[in-house]
């Protein structure tokens, strides 16, 4: 009897992306407004973090909203229809639940079902990891069409009376619809992670630590008793966000401009074939300084959106894109060099298209 011949997907070359679309929620937070719960000053946030507000969602908005109003108009500027999507991809470090996904219900809500949904958790480098998934499969063609969504409601996973990163971060989802191309549209990506430095950025508890103070508080019935016996008095029952801030900026100054440089390198690209660089959006020192590390011309257009709308985690990248798209149409079709680099630590670049 003859082996019958494996039949496998059939290759394509290229991708792109071929539209974006995002969501701001409505509640500007304001450097004042934060300085009521920190010991701190609209002149010191704004020197040390480039920082004058940032949106946060309100009580009636959840993660999956976001990601929907980025996604349905990320669609819509690509000419794609829901039921076309292969395979939908939200990267989230927020979504309240482990299972199910938020993209299983992104999926559902954008009219992709059957199509496969899975979420990306690598933090602020999540964008990136979801563009290099997103383009392997529609170039292995698995998929003709992907979604792709950064989306954060980060104030859900703050406590805004500490002052390590809370009053950094703020809450939106950008998106991208990526297909197939006849000329490349996204370079080679160089992303990674280093583990050994996972807890620069980390939560204050394990969701096993709450359970267990969760049943003893209620054995004691006292939850503040509890925390005070354990030696935490000033914490919180649920799990928040902390940073060492000193940490991770000199890791991303100093290691996360040889990341863009390579992935330049990767894509055959000098600085000046750039018409845009998007760097993510964790801190404005942080992004100027890379900027003179990569001898970017000044004819190169650097998004900037911290000021406006924070750290916003996995939804930085897309959403400071479509910033720069509506503000300047004329680098569509441009190459526009993106990096994200945050919690794992893990990092993400690609060189991309505009549409």
């Amino acid at each position: 009897m003859s082996t019958p011949v494996l039949r496998q997907s059939q290759l394509r070359d290229h991708s792109r992306i071929l539209g974006y679309g995002a969501y701001r929620p409505d509640v500007i937070v304001t450097n004042e407004d934060v300085c009521q719960w920190i010991d701190s000053s609209d002149e010191w946030i704004r020197q040390r973090t480039g920082i004058v507000t940032r949106h946060r969602a309100g009580a009636d908005t959840s993660l999956l909203d976001m990601a929907e109003g980025a996604a349905t108009e990320a669609l819509a500027k690509a000419g794609i229809e829901g039921s076309q999507l292969g395979a939908v991809i939200v990267s989230t470090v927020s979504h309240p639940y482990a299972t199910p996904s938020a993209a299983a219900a992104l999926a559902d809500r954008v009219g992709a079902t059957p199509a496969p949904a899975f979420d990306i958790s690598a933090a602020c480098a999540g964008y990136c990891y979801g563009i290099a998934q997103a383009d392997a499969l529609v170039r292995s063609g698995a998929a003709e069409y992907v979604l792709v969504v950064g989306a954060e409601k980060l104030s859900d996973v703050i406590d805004n009376t500490e002052r390590t990163i809370s009053f950094l971060l703020g809450d939106g989802a950008g998106a991208v619809v990526i297909g197939p191309s006849n000329t490349p549209g996204i370079g080679p990506s160089v992303w990674g992670s280093d583990g050994s430095k996972w807890d620069v950025i980390s939560m204050t508890h394990s969701l096993n630590e709450v359970r267990e103070l969760s049943l003893a508080a209620e054995a004691a019935g006292s939850l503040g008793a509890v925390l005070a016996e354990r030696g935490e008095p000033d914490h919180k029952l649920w799990p928040t966000l902390r940073q060492d801030g000193q940490s991770v900026f000199r890791w991303a100054v100093w290691e996360m401009a040889k990341v863009a440089k390579r992935a330049l390198e990767a894509a055959g690209v000098e600085p000046g074939d750039l018409a845009a660089f998007v760097p993510h959006q964790a801190n404005m020192r942080i992004i100027d300084e890379m900027v003179k590390q990569l001898k970017l011309p000044e004819n190169v257009v650097v998004a900037r959106d911290i000021a406006e709308a924070g750290n916003t985690s996995a939804a930085s990248i897309p959403l400071a894109t479509h910033r720069l798209l509506e503000e300047h149409p004329e680098l569509s079709g441009g190459l526009a060099l993106q990096i994200g680099f945050g919690a794992g630590l893990v990092f993400g670049a690609q060189v991309v298209v505009l549409p």
